[in-house]
């Protein structure tokens, strides 16, 4: 179930952000699929923790082939479609190593290797997909903007996500794949 809600809320994130503009928050330019994302991390974690690191990586595998193509339909351009999965396979795969190579409590990994996709997934894909430096669709001035208004929501995510952990502690303190507990 983890599994389809990941690979779910990626193909969500896509179409909500082709569907809306993206709110204008003060200075900060957030698309609206950016809140799914940060749940994505949180998702992929509990993920690897229920069937280990092999499969979340074939999760990630499949999640960048169904975001891929649901950028395409939705008519995203190539730029945007080559910074969102590079971003992806960047960020998922840190998320992946810097939970499985933390050795503190459950919480805290999801955290923490939250904390470091979010600012990679951001930084990544506004870079290669809406800078100068490819498409344009922002000035530079925009981008650090842009970088922060994304990182906060996702984080904001992943708080929300680690305090719902936090309170349904007792049921995420299971044998995990490898047999030991969290």
């Amino acid at each position: 179930m983890i599994l389809l809600f990941y690979l779910l809320a990626i193909v969500l994130a896509n179409v909500i952000t082709a569907a809306f503009m993206p709110l204008q928050l003060g200075m900060f330019l957030i698309p609206y699929g950016t809140w799914l994302i940060g749940a994505t991390f949180v998702l992929r974690d509990m993920m690897q923790k229920k069937y280990g690191r092999k499969v979340a990586y074939k999760a990630i595998f499949v999640a960048l082939v169904l975001s891929a193509i649901t950028s395409k339909l939705l008519g995203d351009t190539l730029a945007i479609t080559f910074a969102s999965a590079v971003s992806f396979l960047i960020s998922e795969s840190a998320d992946t190593e810097i939970y499985t190579r933390f050795k503190v409590t459950f919480l805290k990994r999801v955290f923490t290797s939250g904390l470091v996709s979010s600012f990679l997934d951001s930084a990544i894909f506004i870079v290669l997909g809406l800078s100068p430096l490819i498409s344009g669709f922002l000035p530079w001035e925009a981008v650090p903007n842009a970088i922060g208004g994304q990182f906060i929501v996702k984080t904001l995510m992943q708080v929300l996500g680690v305090l719902v952990l936090y309170i349904f502690k007792s049921h995420w303190e299971v044998r995990t794949h490898e047999g030991k507990t969290d």
